[in-house]
């Protein structure tokens, strides 16, 4: 996830700056960069890699360490910014900031929009030096930068055209005492002290200069200058009073959740929009997956699929063969890397295997992986942690954008490869012409919408703290699905497990019948997850009626609720209406949050729960 600090006050601004994008290391990033307004021009310093890379040039060029007051007419506005390549290779063009003309600006999120703007700004004679969205945010913001327009007119006009999410700070050599943000779907807060303002896409990155912040909410635009700060929502202004924040560091790092895993969960509609911004292109009907080294010939040949993982990483698997089977019309057979490497496994080069992995050093799948490459198997890698050993070992890698992840329960994670396994299935299909262009703009539709179904999920979060309440002292859980919503199941079950050291199992709702219905009493609570997906919903509800026959205790995940359900279930969770496909990200969250309070209610450690490691590295 890409991080954001600006500044604005009597001191230098780079020391600040470089401070608080140290702060936000732990999010993940690739390249890094900051800028300053001096003697009304800017000066710019990017590089690639980390941030010790831009501390090493910003000390060659006199930048460090700190002069207390800037003289007359040194900086004292400026703006930071570490990213993520997800909009063009990780570079030093590509990184931010970003400037056209008379603007600067850095920016977190996903400009949806941004093929036909880019073609109307070239067509009108912009020329563009980098491969990112964001450039096309500063070209947009310089072109409504003329007569006397302000910069934040020109902001206003600009994000009136932009679809998408986004945190943009912008700063200008017309208005060097002037900076603005602009909000939506994309976090960003406001820090105040003292005669100065810090800007900060978390919390942590200034809480050593200020307690006191503004949180700017969606459609929200800020105006900062010495004299002041207005904020705006549809040209009018805002009144909002600070939020003071009294934590601690390790609290701050936390973002105010009680604990890394909650705040991980409520993650989880950001870091999916990370996964794949910048990789779909609408108006083409393109999936762009720069490092997987395969062709569309290449794909055409493929005959066989074999996906291999372990835990959490093996149910988004599974996920990933129905995206794949259902999308691409090509087989897939998905295994446990403890079991793969240990039988006589059948891979040949016209066998794609995938190995998912969060960390990229799983002992198991790493082992799977070299085993597939000595039988001549394509090699492809879905993993988080740039870098890692699998993701060097694979011919191929597509990484999953979701930071880092500290609680040792995979949450945020999980998304992401599922989001990966979504846009791998559809590049597939596109490949194989197994989809139509129309399939293809309503499957990307959707995945555009996929954060506000997530958001909305999030909104069971009351109601599945009182529910684990309610039947957190239980022993057993049995947890149901079909389809798709099979392996969420499973993923429900290990949830419960891991955290909160419950005996759970999690079963294909149509297998229910042969054996787990005798565990079934009133003691059990039985959660179901229910989604209107053709012929499954009949079926799930007749699977339910049995349950609720022997005094099951039905908690049911479902998309609405109906009088039909509410007479059966004790508990229904409804999550909204999703696209069939996308049920399995939607659906997961409940189940996570499931699993969270129950921990949290029992007693246990959430974070680092017993006998269980973030990364198993050994066999």
């Amino acid at each position: 996830m890409c991080g954001i600090v600006g500044y604005i006050g009597p001191k230098s601004p780079i020391p600040i700056l470089i401070s608080g994008l140290e702060k936000l290391e732990y999010r993940g990033y690739d390249s890094a960069g900051v800028a300053v307004i001096e003697n009304d021009q800017f000066s710019v310093y990017r590089v690639e890699g980390k941030l010790s890379n831009l501390k090493k040039r910003l000390k060659e060029e006199n930048k460090l360490p700190e002069a207390p007051v800037p003289e007359n007419g040194r900086a004292h506005i400026g703006i930071g910014h570490t990213r993520w390549a997800t909009h063009g290779r990780p570079s030093e063009t590509n990184a931010h900031p970003h400037v056209a003309g008379q603007v600067c600006v850095v920016h977190n999120g996903i400009i949806e929009n941004y093929a036909p703007l880019r073609a109307r700004l070239q067509n009108a004679g912009c020329s563009f030096v980098s491969e990112t969205d964001t450039e096309i945010a500063a070209h947009l913001i310089n072109s409504h930068l003329t007569g006397s327009a302000s910069l934040l007119e020109a902001v206003r006009k600009s994000v009136a055209e932009m679809q998408g999410s986004y945190a943009l700070v912008v700063i200008s050599t017309r208005m060097p005492d002037s900076l603005v943000i602009a909000k939506n779907a994309t976090p960003v807060i406001i820090g105040l002290a003292e005669g100065e303002t810090y800007i900060a896409s978390d919390i942590p990155a200034v809480l050593e200069h200020t307690r006191d912040f503004l949180v700017l909410e969606d459609g929200e635009i800020a105006q900062v200058t010495p004299s002041g700060i207005r904020v705006e929502f549809d040209g009018k202004e805002v009144t909002r009073n600070p939020v003071h924040v009294a934590w601690d560091p390790i609290t701050a790092e936390k973002g105010g959740f009680r604990h890394f895993m909650l705040k991980e969960i409520y993650e989880q509609p950001q870091v999916v929009t990370q996964t794949f911004r910048g990789r779909i292109d609408p108006q083409a009907g393109s999936v762009f997956l720069e490092d997987v080294r395969l062709s569309d010939d290449d794909l055409r040949l493929i005959k066989r699929i074999v996906i291999v993982a372990c835990g959490t990483a093996w149910h988004a698997g599974l996920v990933t063969k129905f995206y794949i089977e259902q999308l691409a019309k090509i087989p897939v057979e998905v295994d446990y890397g403890s079991e793969f490497r240990y039988r006589t496994p059948i891979v040949d080069p016209s066998t794609l295997f995938i190995v998912i992995s969060q960390s990229g050093e799983t002992a198991d799948t790493l082992g799977s992986l070299e085993l597939a490459h000595k039988q001549g198997a394509k090699t492809l890698a879905i993993c988080n942690v740039v870098g890692s050993t699998i993701s060097r070992k694979a011919q191929s890698v597509f990484y999953t954008h979701a930071g880092p992840e500290i609680s040792v329960a995979s949450t945020k994670a999980f998304s992401t490869q599922l989001t990966v396994g979504y846009l791998l299935a559809i590049r597939l299909g596109i490949a194989r012409g197994a989809i139509s262009k129309t399939q293809t703009a309503t499957l990307f539709e959707d995945l555009l919408r996929l954060p506000a179904f997530l958001t909305e999920a999030l909104k069971t979060d009351r109601q599945v703290e009182r529910i684990a309440k309610k039947y957190g002292r239980s022993n057993d859980f049995l947890f149901l699905g079909r389809g798709l919503l099979y392996p969420i199941a499973l993923e429900g079950a290990l949830k419960l497990k891991e955290i909160s050291y419950v005996h759970a199992e999690g079963y294909p709702a149509g297998e229910m019948k042969h054996g787990p219905i005798a565990l079934i009493n009133e003691e059990m609570p039985v959660v179901i997850l229910l989604g209107r997906d053709g012929t499954n919903y009949d079926k799930v509800m007749s699977n339910l009626v049995e349950v609720e026959s022997r005094g099951g205790r039905i908690i049911a995940v479902t998309e609405e609720e109906t009088p039909e359900l509410r007479q059966l279930a004790w508990e229904v969770l409804p999550v909204g209406v999703v696209p069939p496909l996308l049920m399995p990200l939607v659906f997961t969250l409940p189940l996570q949050l499931l699993a969270y309070h129950v921990a949290v209610y029992r007693g246990t450690d959430v974070d680092q729960p017993r006998n269980l490691a973030k990364s198993v590295t050994v066999e």
